[in-house]
C-alpha cells in the first residue's frame, strides 16, 4: 500500500465515514457504524496509554471482542474488551491493534488520526 497523504486521508474519511454527518452527534454515530462495519472481531490490541476511565495499563494486551452497544460519548469510540474474566468498554484511542486485517488496521488508524489532539468530533 502506498503512503497516503494527510489530505487524501481527510478526503477518504469525509467520503467513507462522514458523508451527510453534520452535527457532533451525527459524526459520532457515523464513526461508530463505520468502525463496527470495518473491524473484524475478535482481535488483539495493546494499551498505548493509561487513562483514568479505564483499568488498562500501558503495555497490557487484551482481546477486543466488539463495539459497545451504544455511543457512550460524542468524543470517544468505545470497544468491548475481555479483561480479568469480564467484558467492558474502553476507549479505542487507548489501544493499538496487533496482527489484524487491513480493513481493521485502516479503520483504527483513521480513528486515531481523526480523534487525535483533543478530538475532531466536537
Amino acid at each position: 500500500m502506498t503512503q497516503e497523504t494527510e489530505q487524501e486521508r481527510n478526503k477518504r474519511i469525509r467520503r467513507e465515514v462522514l458523508t451527510d454527518a453534520y452535527t457532533t452527534s451525527e459524526r459520532a454515530i457515523s464513526w461508530c457504524y463505520h468502525l463496527e462495519r470495518e473491524m473484524t472481531f475478535p482481535f488483539q490490541a495493546r494499551c498505548i496509554e493509561g487513562r483514568t476511565i479505564s483499568p488498562l495499563h500501558e503495555g497490557e494486551e487484551v482481546p477486543v471482542v466488539g463495539m459497545t452497544d451504544e455511543v457512550v460519548s460524542s468524543r470517544e469510540m468505545f470497544v468491548l474488551v475481555e479483561w480479568m474474566d469480564r467484558e467492558f468498554g474502553v476507549p479505542l484511542s487507548q489501544l493499538e491493534v496487533l496482527d489484524v486485517d487491513q480493513d481493521t488496521r485502516e479503520a483504527v488508524d483513521d480513528w486515531h488520526y481523526w480523534n487525535g489532539e483533543g478530538g475532531r468530533l466536537g
